[in-house]
Formats: structure tokens, C-alpha cells, sequence
């Protein structure tokens, strides 16, 4: 009887943390460059003394969806989205590298190039820095380039270029802030072939369809869950009731 117990235990806790990721993807449905997370029950044996008579459930993050998001063209000069495969390169305060699809970007009080969340952009050769009074422009190629604000803007300087890389899949890993790491703490090299689309902007990969179905197929399994710890503790009874009455 307690192996049905723990097992239904186990498969509902865990189903509980499967519909904390999928509200976390329908919380982000309108967040530019967010990947969706992908979430997938496997059994797990208890191994001890004996053979292994008992499992129990557990809920293991398989990957993030790593779908190319839609377009949305905005017109803005520090809006820019990568055309296929490819990311941008950010740097952390704790001075890690991470990597993005969001390239809603900004110019700090200082010059510094940004995202909108405040995090350094990282330049093939460090820090991109924008001199005052000018204007960006962003190339295909991740170049940046200022022009003066003035009634004659004929003066054309490239200030530095967006570090564009592109790992394989299967090396990358998705934080908590949703960013992109290697998964060895490593550097990923510069990748020349990556594209940008500037006044673009690339939205969110989540399906709010099938995250909603998903939801309500997770609240199913829940309820099945407690029903069949329902079961158990009314067998359980039963056994006991007989056992009083045979003694």
C-alpha cells in the first residue's frame, strides 16, 4: 500500500512544480526573446536492501524551447533581433558572460551600451561605448556605429561590435533569470555568420494555447493524484477494519 502512496505523492508534488513552470511561460508570453521551459516526469527506482520494489516521481527541466520567437518590427534604432541562430552576449555584474535574445537595448548616463535590464553589452573587444550627441546605428553584422546629431550628420564612425555567438543546443543551459550560460562556465567564441535585423525586435516562443492546455492536463493529473491517495487511505482502513475483526 505505500508504494502507491509514495508514488502518488511524489507524482503530485512534482505535477504542482510542472504548473509553476508552465504559469511561469504564460507569465512571459509577451516578454521579448523569452524561451519557453520544457518540463517531463521520469520514474526513478529506491534502491536498498532488496530488490527495488519502490519508485517515485520526479519532475526533471529536459531543455528550454529554443524556437525561434516572431518578429515585430518597432522602427527604433536600439531595437535589434537575431535573424536565425545566435545570440547576444551580455556581461553579468559578477563579471560572468550569459547570452540573450532580447536586443531591446539602451545608452547609459555613461555611454555604456545596455540591455533594457541594465546588463553590459559585450563587444568583440569589451564594453561598447557611445560618444555623446550622436546617434546609433546597428549593422547585420553587429557593428555599431555613431552618428553626430547635427544639421549635417556626415560623419560616420563604428564604435565597436556586438559579440554574436552561436553554441551548440545542447552545450547551453538556461538560469533562472533566464538567461543562457554554457554549461562548463565557459566562453562561447565569436560566430561571424550570426545576423541582426535592426528596428526589430524578436517576441516570446511561448504558445499561450498549448501552455493553457497544458495547465489544465497538469490540473487533471493532480486531482487523479489525490484521488488515488484517496484510494489508499480508504484501503488502508478496510485492512485494518478486517484485521480488528479477525482478532
Amino acid at each position: 500500500m505505500d508504494r502507491l502512496i509514495y508514488t502518488s505523492m511524489t507524482g503530485a508534488n512534482h505535477t504542482l512544480n510542472q504548473q509553476a513552470t508552465v504559469a511561469h511561460n504564460l507569465a512571459n508570453a509577451s516578454t521579448t526573446g523569452f524561451r519557453a521551459e520544457n518540463n517531463a516526469f521520469r520514474a526513478i527506482p529506491i534502491f536498498g536492501d532488496g530488490l527495488p520494489t519502490r519508485a517515485f516521481v520526479v519532475d526533471s527541466t529536459v531543455s528550454a524551447d529554443l524556437t525561434p520567437g516572431p518578429l515585430q518590427t518597432t522602427g527604433r534604432d536600439l531595437d535589434v533581433a537575431v535573424k536565425g541562430a545566435g545570440w547576444i552576449t551580455v556581461q553579468l555584474d559578477n563579471g560572468e558572460e550569459a547570452y540573450t535574445r532580447n536586443g531591446s537595448l539602451q545608452v547609459s548616463p555613461n555611454g555604456i551600451l545596455l540591455t533594457q535590464n541594465g546588463l553590459k553589452v559585450k563587444g568583440e573587444t569589451g564594453f561598447i561605448t557611445i560618444p555623446p550627441d550622436t546617434r546609433i546605428t546597428i549593422g547585420v553584422d553587429g557593428t555599431v556605429s555613431s552618428v553626430p546629431i547635427s544639421p549635417q550628420p556626415n560623419t560616420v564612425a563604428a564604435v565597436g561590435r556586438i559579440k554574436l555567438v552561436n553554441p551548440p543546443e545542447e552545450n547551453l543551459i538556461k538560469g533562472a533569470d533566464s538567461l543562457f550560460r554554457l554549461k562548463d562556465g565557459s566562453q562561447a567564441p565569436i560566430d561571424a555568420r550570426v545576423r541582426l535585423v535592426d528596428g526589430t525586435l524578436e517576441g516570446s516562443n511561448v504558445n499561450v494555447v498549448h501552455e493553457m492546455v497544458s495547465m489544465i492536463t497538469l490540473a487533471r493529473q493532480f486531482d487523479m493524484q489525490m484521488k488515488m491517495l484517496e484510494s489508499a487511505q480508504h484501503n488502508a482502513q478496510q485492512a485494518s477494519e478486517i484485521m480488528v475483526l479477525r482478532a
